[in-house]
């Protein structure tokens, strides 16, 4: 208890708040992109994700994560219901914090992630069947992909790949399910004609995303040092980046700047940067925003249209090919100058071993989410149907599932 620094406890308590905050910000950001006979559906989502996870990682998550590790794929059972957890630090995680603030924490990252998989699914999915899905992939997906990546003993750990706060854990792995989910559904009906009902609203979401995201990189350092501050930095200037590489791109492509594009940019920086905020240089972190935000409007506008898939609202192609990129471009600019826990630098550096194991953690993360994503859809699929029936999807969810309209009857 005498290891409790109260500067780095108050600092993780605060950007716990930050990253509680972004799943509402979620909300509002998949909110805008629907129908209006739908936001309440959408938004809905986020907020099960909140509430089930919350019961989920007190129960078992935490210490599936974070237990004492059983060969290298899970965490075993020692704090399951929390139980020993308590206000002293564990060392093995965060020496300055109580172990509470660290738990809670996570917790925001394993909500947030479920949350993130309901943009490739919204307008046609069971609420009641993505409830279901949430436990059982944040239980059987998120908790060991988290252990590999970040749990003592992990096996992506030992191998020496670098996730800061969450490129393969959060991104990846939501990205990669999320796709998964949008085939196995299948597309909307009469998709050539759905727009975004409220794009000021999704633009207040990408605000609230980006205001929070200091807290999900930042505070990933778990103490006020250089780490945290680098990680602040590199997470707004890959934010502003990806937008002028997304609005470059746009404009190249369209011949025009939209505000959806812009926000969509910006998200995708604040994707691309996660795995190496702490550990790249601010001008690497531009370099990766540009990169980032070119590269997910090509999977966004290109790789979407040829293989005609309906990701609603790119939850893959900005959180799954943004994650890859930057999982892929912390191989690359990694240093150990900027945070000696690297182990190794990157490729940009003369060294091609990291590189070689952050491709080995994408690709089993790729992997593994998808298979588990497809079975566990396949199940619950068994019992209920994860599709909504074809007068449900054309009255809308909002009043065939939940009753209720959040217009007033102002149509579709």
């Amino acid at each position: 208890m005498n290891n409790i620094n109260g500067a780095d406890t108050t600092f993780i308590i605060f950007s716990t708040v930050l990253v509680f905050l972004m799943t509402p910000g979620l909300a509002l950001f998949y909110g805008g992109m629907v129908r209006r006979k739908n936001v309440l559906s959408t938004t809905g989502k986020s907020y099960a994700a909140m509430i089930i996870i919350s019961i989920q990682w007190l129960l078992i998550g935490y210490t599936l994560c974070f237990g004492k590790d059983v060969g290298g794929f899970i965490g075993n059972l020692q704090w399951l219901g929390l139980s020993d957890v308590g206000f002293a630090p564990n060392a093995d995680y965060a020496a300055t914090i109580p172990q509470q603030a660290f738990v809670i924490f996570q917790l925001m990252f394993a909500i947030i992630t479920p949350a993130l998989i309901s943009g490739a699914v919204v307008e046609r999915m069971n609420f009641l069947a993505f409830s279901l899905f949430i436990l059982l992939w944040s239980t059987l997906v998120y908790d060991p992909i988290a252990h590999w990546m970040w749990g003592v003993g992990g096996w992506i750990r030992n191998l020496g790949a670098l996730d800061f706060a969450g490129g393969n854990v959060v991104h990846i792995s939501s990205g990669v399910s999320a796709l998964v989910a949008a085939i196995m559904l299948g597309k909307r009906k009469k998709l050539e004609t759905i727009t975004p009902h409220h794009i000021p609203m999704t633009f207040l979401g990408a605000g609230l995303l980006w205001f929070g995201w200091f807290g999900f990189n930042a505070g990933s350092a778990l103490a006020v040092n250089d780490i945290a501050l680098n990680a602040f930095i590199t997470t707004n200037t890959s934010a502003a980046a990806a937008a002028i590489g997304w609005s470059a791109c746009e404009f190249y492509h369209r011949k025009k700047v939209t505000c959806l594009g812009i926000a969509s940019g910006i998200v995708a920086g604040l994707v691309a940067i996660t795995p190496g905020a702490g550990f790249v240089t601010p001008l690497s972190s531009l370099v990766i925003g540009l990169f980032g935000g070119a590269i997910c409007f090509c999977g966004v506008t290109f790789i979407k249209q040829k293989f005609k898939y309906d990701d609603a609202l790119d939850a893959f192609g900005c959180h799954g090919i943004g994650g890859i990129w930057g999982g892929i471009a912390t191989g690359i600019f990694a240093s150990t100058t900027v945070n000696s826990a690297a182990g190794q630098s990157g490729l940009y550096y003369g060294n091609i071993k990291l590189l070689g194991v952050q491709l080995i953690a994408i690709i089993a993360t790729i992997v593994y989410s998808a298979v588990m994503t497809f079975v566990i859809l396949k199940l619950i699929n068994k019992f209920i149907s994860i599709r909504v029936s074809n007068e449900e999807e054309q009255s809308g969810l909002d009043v065939s599932l939940h009753g209720e309209e959040a217009y007033g009857g102002l149509g579709a």
